[in-house]
């Protein structure tokens, strides 16, 4: 074979080589810019709700720990994402120096750099995994720190491999020292540096040395924290009193796992037969695992636009997410009543864009609910200031001082008249990248016409969904026109007569010459037929919702035949009657557990 053909075909598989390779990486570059597109939401919470402080105190209280000077630098840049366009720009700027870092660092060649595609697979997927864990995590810097410290840890390796061999020991001390600033990268580094080249015994000396000195080192500095908490500091644990997620460390234990690998590999993974297959493998392998961790629920996404907006008071954002969205959670079920309340129509629209709310998708044992995601929020709307302010330091104490609690604080403080506490807040506020100029939203008067309409007592009692539906219906007796259709909206979503008919009463002396809403007309039809008062209070209604109503129970009759169940026979009716009060009394979900257990049993007997 002659000598022009042979080279003629080598230069043909090297270009082939390096196409794979192009159309490797612009496959997972397209598929991560995907993600982080469909995440904007999810960022955006994470900066609302991570904690960052300007002053002493805050950047002291980090740096009493190991990784604490990474996780100050990530929750400042956390709050980038308040631009959620930036935040991921800084983001991917940083995924991108660690590849071509990584690159260098680890000596990959032709298609071996592809290989750098997994740890940025694994970054990646941390921060798309989380899930509910985003109200309730106490990690701080999270979003921004891991990366960080990976690519601080490349450098630093990348420095100690262009050094001769005999420096290591050198290197493997730097790596001790620079333990209360890497944390768990640090060990990672020394791992690395140890299986890149053969270990020698004056190495490994040096190395034992090092770990009685560190196990002295922790006694001194370190007594308070467990061992582990030690040797793996600033490895993300997501872990409270009563839940974990062990599988939210994944990624950060096969980032360590491929590191070490490339390092102990990193003279045979260059070879022309193994990088052939390599970019693709890689990518592959990368989008896989990115897509078998990732968190992906709608509800999710759109309780946290609706919060968003609810912060903006952009209501009519609000409604129109609601009428898109079929299967609601209970927080979206909160806000989107809030909204018709502001915007006009909540016994009118309530029902036909559904209160019949969804449990959240959780693949975790982790409890969120309401209280975790937007009862500050629901209860400054309603006016209740004393029980929103009570909430946000509840929670906020458990997960920090966020911009979700300081700005929800500032607008408490501006509600209660109080000035001076409402400059507080919003000092703190302006402290943050993109925040400058912000100022809470002038008190509406619908917040300002309910906080007046019944007493703001502390109860001291754990708030709940049930627990807002409960206050709200007995605020029967108010002269307030906007609290007496809350009292007679919450009174219906009680399902209880009780409740019901003082609320209607009331009602409708304080709505006088106004037009009976549908959703009252539906109720009240509902209970005259089967929860009458004794007293009974004549009331009329238009002709083609009584007719509607017989061929509600009509339908209920033939439907309800022996063996069928209730959810049966409320998924065959939901398309026909759905949007009727009536539906929901019978076959809601009913997510507001009442204690009186007068749950809907007037209708259902």
């Amino acid at each position: 074979m002659s000598q022009p053909f042979i080279t003629k075909n080598m230069t043909n598989k090297s270009k082939l080589s390096g196409a794979v390779l192009y159309v490797s990486l612009l496959a997972f570059i397209s598929f991560a810019v995907y993600i982080l597109y469909i995440n904007q939401e999810v960022f955006y919470t994470a900066h609302d709700r991570s904690e960052f402080l300007f002053g002493a105190p805050f950047f002291h209280a980090l740096l009493s720990k190991p990784f604490g000077l990474m996780q100050y630098a990530g929750a400042w840049l956390t709050q980038l994402f308040s631009r959620p366009a930036v935040g991921t720009g800084v983001l991917a700027a940083v995924w991108t120096l660690i590849f071509l870092v990584g690159v260098k660092v680890f000596r990959l060649q032709n298609g071996a750099v592809a290989l750098m595609l997994l740890p940025v697979a694994c970054l990646l997927t941390s921060v798309v995994d989380v899930g509910y864990w985003i109200y309730v995590s106490t990690i701080r810097g999270y979003w921004f720190s891991q990366s960080i410290g990976y690519l601080v840890m490349l450098l630093l390796l990348w420095a100690a491999r262009s050094t001769p061999r005999k420096w290591h020991p050198l290197w493997y001390l730097i790596g001790f020292c620079a333990y209360p600033v890497l944390g768990w990268f640090a060990l990672l580094f020394i791992l690395c540096l140890v299986f890149a080249d053969k270990l020698t015994w004056r190495e490994l000396t040096g190395i034992v040395l090092l770990l009685f000195t560190a196990a002295v080192w922790r006694t001194l500095l370190y007594s308070n924290l467990r061992p582990d908490d030690v040797i793996l500091a600033g490895l993300p644990r997501f872990i409270t009193p009563s839940d974990s997620s062990e599988h939210l460390s994944v990624p950060f234990w096969v980032l360590g796992a491929v590191s070490i690998l490339m390092s102990l590999g990193g003279r045979y993974l260059n070879r022309p037969k193994v990088t052939a297959f390599i970019p693709v493998v890689c990518a592959a392998a990368g989008i896989v695992f990115t897509l078998s961790l990732m968190f992906r629920d709608r509800n999710y996404i759109d309780e946290m636009r609706m919060v968003r907006c609810a912060e903006d008071d952009n209501w009519q954002e609000i409604l129109r997410m609601a009428e898109e969205n079929k299967r609601p959670t209970t927080t979206m079920v909160f806000l989107k009543n809030i909204a018709l309340m502001n915007e006009g129509g909540l016994l009118d629209r309530s029902f036909k864009l559904g209160n019949d709310g969804e449990n959240i998708t959780n693949p975790d044992s982790l409890h969120v609910s309401l209280l975790d995601i937007a009862s500050p929020l629901v209860y400054y709307n309603y006016g209740m200031m004393n029980e929103a302010i009570r909430l946000n330091f509840e929670n906020a104490i458990q997960a920090g001082f966020s911009p979700f609690y300081l700005k929800v604080l500032s607008r408490c403080a501006l509600a209660k008249g109080d000035m001076e506490l409402e400059e507080r807040y919003t000092t703190l506020i302006h402290h943050l990248p993109f925040y400058g100029d912000w100022q809470p939203a002038p008190v509406t008067q619908k917040v300002k016409e309910l906080e007046k309409a019944y007493s703001d007592e502390l109860t001291g009692v754990e708030n709940s969904d049930s627990y807002v539906v409960n206050t709200i219906s007995l605020w029967s007796d108010s002269v307030s026109k906007a609290a007496s259709e809350q009292a007679l909206f919450y009174a219906m979503l009680r399902c209880d007569s009780h409740r019901f008919w003082p609320s209607l009463r009331n009602y409708v002396k304080t709505h006088m010459d106004e037009e009976f809403p549908l959703h009252a007309q539906e109720a009240y039809i509902l209970f005259m037929d089967k929860a009458p008062e004794k007293k009974r209070m004549m009331l009329p209604v238009q002709q083609d919702v009584y007719d509607r109503y017989l061929k509600f129970w009509d339908a209920l009759k033939r439907l309800g035949r022996p063996g069928a169940t209730l959810r049966e026979v409320g998924e065959q009716m939901r398309g026909e009657f759905g949007d009727t009060y009536w539906w929901y009394n019978i076959f809601g979900r009913k997510i507001f557990v009442i204690n009186n257990g007068n749950f809907g049993h007037e209708v259902q007997s």
